[in-house]
This record gives C-alpha cells, sequence and structure tokens, in this order.
C-alpha cells in the first residue's frame, strides 16, 4: 500500500510540475474545467459525458507526455541532434491533433443545446 501512495504522490508531483511550467496545459485544463461545467449545465446523455471525458483525458494524457518528451529532448543540449527538434515538433503535432478533434467533439454535441435544437440522438 506504501509503494502505491508513493507512486501517486509521484504522479501528482507530474501534474502540478506541467501544471506550473506549461501553458498549454494550463488552458487545456481550464477549457476542461468548462468542458465539466456545462456538462453538468446541460441535460447532456450519458453517451455524451463519456465522451467528453474520453477527449479531456487524452488530450490532458497527450499534452503531459508531450512535456515529458521535451524534458528529455532538452536533456541533450548542448549538442542536440536535428532529429530531437523532429521528436518535438512530432509531439506538438499529436497534441494539437488529439486537441483539435476533442474540439470538433465539443462542438458537435454542444452546438444543438446552444441553438435549443432538438437532442439528436
Amino acid at each position: 500500500m506504501k509503494h502505491l501512495v508513493r507512486s501517486f504522490a509521484h504522479a501528482i508531483k507530474g501534474i502540478l510540475f506541467t501544471l506550473r511550467s506549461e501553458r498549454n496545459f494550463q488552458v487545456e485544463v481550464a477549457m476542461a474545467g468548462v468542458v465539466f461545467f456545462l456538462m453538468f449545465l446541460l441535460p447532456l446523455s450519458h453517451f455524451e459525458n463519456i465522451v467528453l471525458v474520453i477527449a479531456i483525458m487524452l488530450v490532458l494524457a497527450f499534452e503531459l507526455v508531450n512535456t515529458a518528451i521535451e524534458r528529455v529532448m532538452d536533456i541533450l543540449k548542448p549538442r542536440v541532434h536535428p532529429y530531437a527538434r523532429v521528436v518535438k515538433d512530432v509531439m506538438a503535432g499529436a497534441v494539437f491533433v488529439i486537441s483539435f478533434g476533442a474540439l470538433l467533439l465539443g462542438v458537435i454535441i454542444f452546438f444543438p443545446y446552444f441553438l435549443g435544437a432538438d437532442r439528436m440522438f
């Protein structure tokens, strides 16, 4: 049990580090807060809530992985291999793709509610 608690503590430290040091993660956490607020405010279906939670967790997890990989690449300085920049750019691209997908899901789910349209499902 002690190891499990220590493992959770390390995970929380990593999340807090990223929250303090990465502007994108701060924005993503703020947007997640807005989405969670809307989830409780609007009469979303169970399925819609599940999709939104999965999208939020994927975006945040990708940003955490991106931060970890960026830090590893930064350790390679000053002898940065040209591929170090490529790795960082590819990870940034992965975060962008998953974030854009989450944005599209949010628009698809929330748009009918903001228009007052009947529920689609």
